[in-house]
C-alpha cells in the first residue's frame, strides 16, 4: 500500500510539474554564484559578499615556495582538490558560453565572470613550469579531522604536483580544458588575460599528451577522495576545447585519437567527460559522428531509459550526489537541445530534474532557496557562529541549523525513494561540493534562456 501511494504521489507531482513548478531562476543563479564565493580560499577581494568569510590559507605554497594561494575549497572541508575544481570551472564556463543570455537576463553575467576568474587565476599560479602543475593543497585525512573556520586553520597543508616522473594526463588535460573554456569566455572582454589562459592551456595539454599517467597514482592522497579511472577522456576533452578555442586541426586530430564515436557515457561528472567531448564536437565542431552516443546518453536518462527514477521524479543514478548527476545530465540535455538534438524531450527532462531540486518534490534541495530548504549542509565554515565565538566539533554536533546560510548550495539529495533527512552528519545526502553546483547552475541558466526564447 505504501509503495502504491508513493507511486501515485509521484505521478501527481510529475503531472503538476509543468504548471506548479514556477521558480525564480534569477534568484537561483545569484545564490549559486554566492555558493562559490563562500568556497574561496586566499586573500578575499574588497567586494567579498560572504560576511562570515575572511582571508584564509595565505601560507599555501609549493615545495619550492611557489605561491599557491587562492582557488576554491572543495566542499565542506578546506582541501583544494585540483581535479574536481577544474571540471567545475570548465562546466561553469561552458554554461556561460552557451547560455550567456540567461545569465544576462538574470543580472548575473558579470558576477559569473568574476566567479570563474577565481579558480582560473589559481590554475595559472599552480602551473609553476611547463612540466609541473600543482594538483592539490591540503591533506584530506588531516583536514577531515578538523571542524572549524578556514580562517583559523593551523594544520600543515602539504602540496602535491604532477611532473614528467609523476604524471597526471587526466588532471592536466582537464585543467587545459578549463583554461581553454576560460579563454573563450574572456577573449572579447580581456584579450591579454584570455591570451594568458590559452597559453597555459596549450602548454598543459602538451604536458598531458607527452607524459601519460593517471594523476591519482602520482598524488595518492587525492586518490583516496577523487580517484581517476583513466585519462583518455580528458585528453579528448581538453583537445575538443582547444579546437573550439583555436580551430587548429592538430587538436581535432587529438580529439579523434583519444575520443570515441560509439561509447555511451554512464554520467557526466568529475571523472567522466565522454559525453562532454562528444557533445562539444558534435555541436561546435560539426563532427556529426559524435552525435549518436550523445542521443543514446540522453535516452538513457529520459523516462523509460536505463536510469531509474524515484517515485517523485528524480532521475536517480547512485546514492552519492544523486542531485549532482541529475543536474549534470540536465545541463548536457539543455546544451544538446540548443543545437536541436532531441530538443523537445531534452528540455522537458531538464526542466523536470531542476524543478525537482527547486521544490516540485515538496521541498527545496538548494540552501537558502524555496520551500523548506536544507538548513544543515555538511559544511564547516557555515556551521560556525559569528566571531569571536569558538567553532569546533560542537558545531558539527549542533542539532540546530547552521549558524550561517550557505546560499545556493545544492546538497547531495535523497535516496531512491525520495527519502531525505536534513542532517549535517549525513555527508552523503547533505554534502555540498564545487562540482555539485556547476552543471546545476548551467542548467538553470539554460532554463532562463528558454524563458527568453519563449517570451516568458
Amino acid at each position: 500500500m505504501a509503495t502504491r501511494l508513493m507511486m501515485l504521489l509521484g505521478m501527481i507531482a510529475l503531472c503538476m510539474s509543468g504548471v506548479a513548478g514556477q521558480y525564480n531562476y534569477d534568484e537561483v543563479l545569484e545564490k549559486s554564484i554566492l555558493f562559490y564565493e563562500a568556497e574561496r580560499s586566499g586573500d578575499l577581494p574588497a567586494n567579498n559578499r560572504i560576511p562570515y568569510r575572511g582571508d584564509s590559507a595565505l601560507g599555501d605554497q609549493g615545495n619550492q615556495g611557489q605561491d599557491l594561494t587562492g582557488g576554491w575549497y572543495d566542499a565542506g572541508d578546506h582541501v583544494k582538490f585540483g581535479f574536481p575544481m577544474a571540471i567545475s570551472t570548465t562546466t561553469l564556463a561552458w554554461g556561460i558560453l552557451e547560455f550567456r543570455d540567461g545569465y544576462e537576463a538574470a543580472g548575473q553575467y558579470n558576477w559569473a565572470l568574476d566567479s570563474i576568474r577565481w579558480p582560473l587565476e589559481y590554475f595559472i599560479k599552480a602551473h609553476v613550469s611547463d612540466n609541473e602543475f600543482y594538483g592539490q593543497v591540503g591533506d584530506g585525512n588531516i583536514d577531515h579531522s578538523y571542524w572549524g573556520r578556514p580562517e583559523e586553520m593551523t594544520m600543515e597543508r602539504p602540496a602535491w604536483s604532477i611532473t614528467p616522473s609523476n604524471p597526471g594526463s587526466d588532471l592536466a588535460g582537464e585543467t587545459a580544458a578549463a583554461l581553454a573554456a576560460g579563454y573563450l569566455v574572456f577573449r572579447d572582454l580581456d584579450a591579454a588575460y584570455a591570451s594568458t589562459l590559452l597559453d597555459h592551456s596549450r602548454t598543459l595539454y602538451d604536458f598531458a599528451y607527452n607524459n601519460r599517467g593517471i594523476y591519482s597514482d602520482s598524488i595518492p592522497n587525492a586518490g583516496e577522495f577523487y580517484p581517476s579511472n583513466g585519462y583518455e577522456d580528458e585528453l579528448a576533452w581538453g583537445a575538443a576545447w582547444l579546437y573550439r578555442a583555436t580551430g587548429e586541426q592538430y587538436y581535432l586530430d587529438r580529439a579523434y585519437e583519444f575520443g570515441s564515436t560509439s561509447d555511451v557515457a554512464w554520467a557526466y561528472d568529475w571523472d567522466e567527460k565522454t559525453v562532454g567531448y562528444q557533445l562539444l564536437l558534435a555541436t561546435f565542431a560539426g563532427q556529426t559522428d559524435f552525435q549518436p552516443p550523445v542521443e543514446d546518453f540522453l535516452r538513457n536518462w529520459f523516462p523509460g531509459g536505463s536510469v531509474q527514477y524515484t517515485p517523485l521524479g528524480l532521475a536517480w543514478l547512485i546514492e552519492w550526489g544523486a542531485n549532482r548527476y541529475a543536474a549534470n545530465a540536465a545541463f548536457i540535455a539543455l546544451v544538446a537541445a540548443k543545437y536541436n538534438i532531441l530538443a523537445a524531450e531534452a528540455e522537458q527532462f531538464a526542466r523536470s530534474q531542476i524543478h525537482y531540486m527547486l521544490g516540485d518534490a515538496g521541498r527545496s534541495y538548494v540552501v537558502g532557496f524555496g520551500n523548506n530548504p536544507p538548513q544543515q549542509p555538511h559544511h564547516s565554515s557555515s556551521s560556525c557562529p559569528d566571531l569571536p565565538a569558538e567553532c569546533d566539533w560542537d558545531e558539527f554536533e549542533n542539532p540546530g541549523p547552521n549558524y550561517q546560510i550557505l546560499y545556493g548550495a545544492l546538497v547531495g539529495g535523497p535516496d531512491q525513494n525520495d527519502q531525505y533527512q536534513d542532517l549535517r552528519s549525513d555527508y552523503v545526502k547533505n554534502e555540498v561540493t564545487n562540482d555539485y553546483n556547476a552543471g546545476f547552475q548551467g542548467a538553470v541558466a539554460g532554463l532562463r534562456a528558454i524563458q527568453l526564447r519563449d517570451g516568458k
